[in-house]
């Protein structure tokens, strides 16, 4: 399979150009030679294994992943290309409403619904993660994601964004469903404040959910997306 995409890609598409390079891999706009249409193509070492589950998934709030391969720790992806404006860039500009971030952050949760009832965890939820295509907010980029493995006591490779990263990534304890919780309260305060809560705590109603997404004990938190989405 792994051969076979490879050299498809070489047959069939061509790169557009480099979005990202990193020590784990690259990130790449390609367009298929006969229509023109353009993807993402992911290369990465590591574990693919999230990104073979999304194979057969289809969710408004989640990227389409078309071909997903692996040998020998390479992993090769095709995904859809989403158009618009990651929360990253955005945030640079202005700090979002609290009815904006309320509609943003459910959309998110519908997105990690979908993944956690795969027993896929994200561990990377944070502003450039999130694209924004018109009123829908998309969560991409799944190479820190991993399958939930009960039996096990830690995360086996420490995976994440500082400041967005919840304490058990930092290899306290197994990452689960509420530590992308964590994330997201971190993103919302983020979003309202343009700080972190431990710097700076959103007001009211928002704060007060920032503040249990973001407990140091996940038992603590919320402990569903669905959960989370009914309070807010």
């Amino acid at each position: 399979m792994y051969a076979w995409l490879l050299e498809c890609l070489k047959q069939e598409y061509e790169i557009v150009r480099l979005l990202k390079e990193s020590p784990r891999g690259s990130i790449q706009l390609i367009r298929h030679r006969k229509s023109g249409q353009r993807f993402i193509l992911r290369r990465f070492t590591g574990n693919g294994e999230v990104y073979r589950k999304l194979l057969d998934c289809s969710c408004r709030h989640l990227p389409l992943i078309y071909e997903a391969a692996e040998q020998d720790g390479e992993n090769l992806v095709i995904e859809e290309f989403v158009e618009g404006d990651t929360l990253g860039f955005l945030l640079q500009g202005a700090l979002f409403s609290a009815q904006e971030t309320r509609q943003i952050v459910r959309q998110l949760c519908q997105a990690l619904w979908v993944l956690h009832s795969m027993a896929a965890v994200h561990r990377d939820v944070k502003p450039e993660n999130v694209i924004l295509r018109g009123a829908d907010a998309i969560l991409i980029d799944f190479d820190a994601a991993r399958l939930h493995k009960p039996q096990a006591e830690a995360d086996t490779q420490i995976l994440g964004t500082t400041g967005f990263a919840a304490p058990e990534q930092y290899g306290l304890s197994q990452s689960d469903t509420r530590t992308d919780i964590y994330s997201l309260g971190v993103l919302m305060n983020v979003m309202l404040t343009g700080e972190h809560p431990s710097k700076r705590l959103a007001e009211g109603h928002m704060g007060r959910i920032v503040e249990r997404c973001t407990r140091v004990n996940p038992a603590k938190r919320y402990q569903s997306v669905l959960r989370l989405m009914e309070e807010l």
